[in-house]
């Protein structure tokens, strides 16, 4: 077996960990529930890394705007700022060396290092998980923008005044397509004498949220708030990659994350054509596609991320 390096994805429910060798292939992943505190974050990460076999670095997956290998703010967790250093904790509790990456930035190089978009020139990433992220290849190089913050495509406006985000301000697409959000709005829709089954699912399921499989499966069940809620979600996401679209014209979108792996290629036939009526030039080319590696983009991607900083320096 090659050179191994521990790639790590943390999302908003669930921290997945596995150890990654120089052909992008997984070894003993594992994955455990995201706890409520930065610094159980950083001992869960810490337990899991130790669990696998000797690797030469780490590299973190994160929901939240990265720069410089620091973590400046985490909307979808508990006491992340720019002063919490993660890094310096992590490279101190494992003694090699610890690059971070926003989650959907390192879940779109995996997937153009080894999946979906392997040999693509210019790609838009959407990422449907907890919160909504996203992440840009343009012209065959990962994009981060000026400073290192760009590809925020969850806190693009699609309603002004619109409906709270995570983030603090109004009408994100966030703030109807993430499943966070969607949830607190299908706690609003029970609150106002409006029952859901998402609710009895989660109870079912031993679940603390509502997560990707219990959405899935009060839509396979019919439940009308779950569907009119993932139907206002997808009509958002729409509004907010047809603008993408408009601005940046990729050949390829790729739709990763929780809710991505629970509905696969419909959801993103579902999103395309949600996208369609703001599209300026609707290309036959433009091809949308789920992630093929699901829940593990993130793993090899951020792997890749930690193989390139130790190359980089």
């Amino acid at each position: 077996m090659s050179v191994l390096v521990a790639g790590v994805d943390v999302g908003g429910t669930k921290i997945a960990a596995a150890a990654v060798d120089i052909e992008h292939q997984v070894h003993h992943r594992r994955k455990r529930p995201t706890p409520g505190s930065a610094l159980e974050v950083v001992d869960l990460i810490t337990e899991m890394v130790q669990e696998l076999p000797a690797v030469t670095a780490v590299g973190v997956g994160l929901p939240g705007l990265i720069k410089d290998n620091r973590v400046l703010t985490a909307p979808n967790l508990t006491g992340w700022d720019e002063h919490f250093d993660v890094v310096e904790l992590l490279r101190e509790a494992l003694g090699v060396p610890v690059f971070v990456g926003n989650d959907a930035d390192v879940g779109l190089l995996g997937e153009w290092q080894a999946g979906a978009a392997v040999g693509q020139h210019d790609v838009l990433g959407v990422w449907m998980g907890t919160g909504i992220g996203g992440s840009l290849i343009l012209s065959a190089r990962p994009y981060r923008g000026a400073t290192g913050v760009g590809g925020e495509f969850g806190h693009i406006l699609v309603q002004p005044g619109g409906a709270m985000c995570g983030c603090g301000r109004r009408g994100c697409v966030e703030a109807y397509a993430g499943r966070r959000m969607m949830g607190l709005a299908a706690e609003a829709e029970r609150a106002a004498g409006r029952n859901s089954a998402l609710f009895s699912i989660m109870a079912k399921k031993g679940k603390p949220t509502t997560t990707s499989s219990v959405w899935g499966a009060a839509i396979a069940g019919g439940d009308a708030v779950a569907i009119e809620l993932m139907d206002a979600g997808i009509e958002k996401l729409g509004i907010a990659i047809g603008s993408a679209l408009n601005l940046l014209d990729p050949d390829l979108v790729v739709l990763g994350g929780g809710m991505t792996e629970e509905f696969g290629q419909k959801l993103a036939d579902r999103v395309e054509k949600a996208a369609e009526p703001w599209t300026m030039h609707v290309r036959e080319d433009r091809r949308y596609v789920a992630a093929a590696l699901a829940d593990n983009s993130g793993i090899v991607g951020a792997a890749a991320l930690a193989r390139a900083g130790v190359l980089t320096g």
